[in-house]
């Protein structure tokens, strides 16, 4: 069965990236011009996904008025004769059929998947972690999918990690299968560096089958009260293959400031209309100044 729905976890409090996210959704801050959350959004349907399901909480209605007609606003550009941006506008509601689910409570990543089960139903899907951006030529779910194609299994993504990095990951254990492809062979979550089976991180991006939500249902509450995904897919490897893909591309953690700001830097470098004046204002600042 092919992968027609995507389940977005955007009900976290956004607390690495306060005070900015006190009254804003983390997911809704701009990333040059458009909000994080629309770029993971453009992954999905540059992957051919056709339906995407957003997870929110209290607090995220922007997310749900970003992706409505703006009927009020479409009307004043209609006027003004301002076509480009009423073309872009009405893009971004055109993008996908969305629909929305509330976590009602902060319960870990593997409880906002949870709540999806009857949206999703009985076949596989794709997760997308709302703040991680990965830029690349092949929309890196696309890439997912054709190892799931391939061996009709739960899929992570994942990245050769720096050492200082591994600490902060789930790591996979794993044998090579071909490039870039993995065997999972087990799941350490967030190992010291001497300890880790491999420097081989999971980021935001997953295809889980629905066997994933049985598991999820009769999981007990984890560390700090919460159900997580990682010690899911650790009872899913028993009972099934799991397989890690080192995508093609770059990723960028927008939940944390320093991912923000290469993320921010990065991405209107490679903008056309800014590009080029921006990089030569980088170029002209006086660093010795800016570190003081």
């Amino acid at each position: 069965m092919k992968i027609r729905k995507a389940v977005f976890t955007a009900a976290g409090l956004g607390t690495r990236l306060l005070p900015a996210t006190k009254a804003q959704p983390k997911e809704m801050l701009p990333l040059v011009d458009k909000p994080i959350i629309q770029y993971v959004v453009e992954e999905a349907v540059a992957s051919g996904i056709a339906q995407i399901i957003i997870v929110t909480g209290r607090g995220k209605r922007a997310i749900e008025d970003h992706f409505d007609i703006a009927f009020e606003l479409e009307y004043f550009l209609s006027q003004k004769g301002n076509n480009g941006a009423l073309t872009e506008m009405r893009q971004i509601s055109d993008l996908a059929d969305i629909c929305y689910i509330r976590q009602k409570a902060p319960l870990g990543q593997g409880h906002a998947i949870l709540v999806t089960k009857y949206l999703v139903g009985h076949e596989p899907f794709a997760v997308f972690f709302a703040d991680d951006v990965i830029d690349s030529a092949v929309p890196c779910m696309k890439q997912m999918m054709a190892v799931y194609e391939r061996y009709k299994c739960a899929v992570v993504a994942v990245q050769e990690l720096p050492r200082e990095a591994i600490a902060r990951y789930g790591v996979i254990a794993a044998q090579p299968v071909d490039e870039r492809i993995y065997r999972v062979t087990g799941f350490v979550e967030k190992p010291r560096p001497e300890e880790a089976p491999s420097n081989l991180g999971i980021v935001g991006r997953y295809i889980l089958t629905p066997e994933i939500f049985d598991i999820l249902e009769k999981m007990p509450p984890g560390q700090g009260g919460e159900i997580w995904l990682a010690d899911a897919l650790h009872q899913l490897l028993e009972r099934q293959a799991i397989y890690g893909y080192r995508f093609a591309g770059t990723r960028y953690d927008t939940g944390n400031k320093l991912g923000y700001l290469k993320a921010t830097v990065e991405y209107a470098l490679k903008r056309p209309d800014l590009g080029e004046e921006f990089l030569a204002y980088l170029r002209g600042l006086d660093l010795g100044e800016a570190k003081k």
